[in-house]
């Protein structure tokens, strides 16, 4: 029983003690928040009192810069305005000094008013006493003024015609002189160190056979295996009565070609079926363009060019089957590149220049039997396309004269082109291109007046023109022979040079009876 009542007096005690102490912590908490209150109202009244300090501080800053933005402006308004007044005052100058100049043209354009009134009164005077001459001039001489002003013209024109044609005997005489023997040397000796020996190619190639009865084989049974070459490659073979021949006809030089190395490829191995005639054009296909890289190395290495593009080694030398006029055009283009190689040096010019335009001049007529446009357009668009030297480019675009040459080695090229071209023995030409050419020339000459006959001699490299003597004179021949080769080169295309011969003779013939 007591040990119970102990306990409810503990329990009694503790939850007094409980209350007491919840009060107590509570009576403490809000003495501080009272006096966290008071610190707070104090740090406000502080802080407001600061910015109140500060935003005066700040109003006074303010109002200083204000008054010295005033300051400068009114500095800067002051120079504007001396500034303003300055240009004003050059300009009053300048109206004022404007106005005297006016007045000084004014009175000048007066000066001048009077002096021509002056002038066109004795110009009048003048004119009268000028027609009062004529008209005496005529009386005594018996000529009117259109007669006599044609007189004069007359005898002007004699005298010039005279003079002129003085005048160009000499020149051609010093230039004679002065080039003829350097020239006939520098080429002399560029063809003597290039002499090339050229072949005359046609449009058809002969295959020589062991025997006849190796055309049975080659035509196949019902003609399959001719026909299977003969698609394979492009080109006609020919299988007639010619003994152990046979003939490939066709245009296009690099499928003649194959078609010959396949052949004799074939009549060697002795078996000729489709299939193997198909394997045996790819072999001749893989040779010739292993033969055209080489001809082009040789070609490269023979001219001394270096630094070119390897596909343009290649087009070099698909030259080899091309030809022109019978000449070879790889065989054409070393002997160019020689011969512009050699007169440049012999002129002090650049020779690796005129030695790499000499070897690329004809380079487009590797391509004109696949693309459209002449072998000088195609030959300027491959070189643009490989980046090649702008002197070289415009050497070959030059070489027949389609634009103007930038360069002497240009010009060089051209002569060697055209040495190489005409030299005896280099190009054929057809019988009918021969003498239409020689009747062109013939026509022009015909077509001067007062030529009596002409004549093309020496193949065509010299017209002889006959005059009639009443009508030409000497110095009129000298002018005449001018005019007629500038027409010849105008309207003729021709290789190397055309000699113009101009003969005048006065025959006197009496009979003794």
């Amino acid at each position: 029983m007591d040990i119970i009542v102990n306990i409810a007096v503990f329990l009694i005690s503790a939850v007094i003690f409980t209350f007491v102490g919840m009060y107590a912590r509570k009576r403490i908490a809000e003495s501080k928040m009272e006096s966290a209150e008071a610190e707070a109202k104090k740090i406000i009244e502080m802080a407001n009192i600061e910015a109140e300090n500060k935003k005066k501080e700040e109003i006074f800053k303010a109002k200083e810069e204000i008054m010295n933005a005033r300051k400068d402006l009114d500095q800067e308004v002051r120079e504007r305005r001396g500034e303003v007044q300055n240009q004003e005052r050059r300009l009053i100058q300048k109206e004022e000094n404007l106005e005297k100049k006016q007045d000084m043209i004014e009175k000048k354009e007066k000066d001048l008013e009077v002096k021509y009134q002056e002038f066109d009164k004795k110009k009048q005077e003048i004119e009268k006493v000028l027609n009062k001459q004529i008209e005496e001039l005529q009386k005594i001489s018996g000529l009117s003024k259109e007669e006599a002003k044609h007189i004069l013209l007359s005898e002007l024109e004699k005298q010039l015609t005279a003079e002129k044609a003085t005048l160009i005997r000499d020149m051609e005489t010093k230039l004679k002189e002065e080039s003829e023997k350097q020239a006939k040397e520098i080429i002399g000796y560029a063809v003597q160190k290039c002499a090339a020996d050229h072949t005359s190619e046609t449009t058809v190639s002969i295959v020589a056979l062991p025997n006849d009865d190796m055309k049975g084989r080659i035509i196949g049974r019902e003609g399959r295996n001719i026909k299977t070459l003969e698609t394979l490659t492009g080109i006609d073979l020919i299988i007639d009565d010619t003994p152990e021949a046979v003939v490939i006809s066709g245009f296009d030089p690099l499928r003649r070609e194959v078609a010959r190395i396949a052949l004799e490829k074939l009549i060697d191995d002795g078996r000729i079926h489709p299939a193997k005639i198909e394997e045996m054009v790819e072999k001749a296909k893989e040779e010739l363009e292993q033969t055209i890289k080489e001809e082009g190395e040789r070609a490269v290495l023979e001219t001394g060019v270096i630094g070119l593009h390897p596909d343009l080694v290649k087009l070099i030398g698909k030259l080899k089957y091309r030809t022109s006029y019978g000449q070879n055009v790889l065989n054409h283009s070393i002997e160019v590149s020689n011969l512009a190689r050699i007169m440049a040096e012999e002129l002090g010019l650049d020779p690796k220049l005129a030695r790499r335009a000499g070897l690329l001049h004809d380079i487009g007529k590797a391509l004109d039997h696949d693309m459209e446009g002449t072998h000088v357009e195609l030959g300027v668009d491959i070189l643009k396309k490989y980046k090649e030297n702008e002197n070289v480019i415009n050497a070959v675009a030059a070489h027949h004269g389609d634009v103007e040459p930038k360069t002497i080695e240009a010009v060089l090229v051209q002569a060697a082109d055209a040495i190489s071209a005409s030299r005896p023995g280099a190009r054929r030409e057809t019988l009918e291109a021969y003498i239409k050419r020689l009747e062109q020339l013939e026509s022009i000459a015909d077509s001067f007046e007062g030529v009596d006959k002409s004549f093309a001699i020496q193949a065509g490299r010299e017209i002889r023109i006959i005059v009639k003597p009443e009508q030409i004179n000497d110095d009129q021949m000298t002018l005449m022979a001018r005019d007629i080769a500038k027409k010849v080169e105008e309207e003729m295309e021709y290789p190397g040079q055309i000699k113009v011969n101009v003969v005048r003779e006065t025959r006197v013939i009496d009979y003794a009876k």
